[in-house]
């Protein structure tokens, strides 16, 4: 598991801002450091990536270097995962995209939910690089349920999970049901409450990015 802010950048500064409440009416400035968490994220992951040799023509010779062989296919979790892709395709700019429409389901008398699943579409991912975009990973169980619907596309050669925050308690539940996936995070948080949402956390990022939802 890799967590953004064990080591101190600038990103620190877009984690702290998209989770103050002061700051959170502008929409414009929640999305815009959301996506800059996908840059800085989808940066980490490319120091994992293959790379092939590369002669560049400049205008005074010739650059040999390595370029970028991996195409991923990016994954962004409805509504709320939209800007963290963006991030990501602004770095990742000839990546493939797979969509998936997944929300929390009505709450029951114990307090816990079902995840619903109304909407995916895919490329094949046989064999190819994957990367999940959730925003707020707090219980697992919504990414659980889109990583086991994309293996019907195919087989990934490997998997990232990119969350700007996650709960302590999701982490686990990735690392023990997916063992397979690796975790990417901006920040990891203790605590979840009755709710299931993240503390701190930052609140509904979905609603946060484009408006409250009825």
């Amino acid at each position: 598991m890799f967590i953004l802010t064990e080591t101190s950048s600038i990103a620190n500064n877009f984690l702290a801002d998209i989770r103050d409440v002061n700051l959170q009416t502008d929409r414009l400035k929640f999305r815009k450091n959301m996506e800059r968490l996908g840059e800085v994220l989808a940066y980490e992951i490319s120091r994992n990536m293959s790379y092939s040799p590369k002669e560049v023509q400049t205008p005074l010779g010739i650059k040999e270097t390595r370029t970028l062989q991996d195409r991923p296919i990016l994954v962004p979790i409805l509504r709320a995962g939209l800007p963290l892709h963006q991030g990501m395709l602004n770095f990742f700019d000839q990546a493939d995209s797979a969509f998936i429409g997944a929300y929390r389901g009505s709450h029951n008398a114990k307090d816990d939910f079902d995840i619903e699943m109304e909407y995916i579409t895919s490329p094949d991912i046989q064999g190819r690089t994957l990367v999940i975009c959730d925003p707020m990973i707090a219980t697992g169980k919504s990414i659980e349920k889109a990583y086991h619907a994309l293996l019907r596309y195919g087989i990934p050669k490997r998997t990232y999970i990119v969350g700007a925050i996650a709960s302590a308690r999701g982490a686990r539940f990735v690392q023990a049901r997916m063992p397979e996936c690796r975790l990417y995070l901006g920040d990891l948080d203790a605590d979840l409450n009755s709710k299931s949402y993240i503390i701190p956390g930052l609140g509904d990022a979905g609603d946060l990015s484009f408006g409250d939802k009825t």
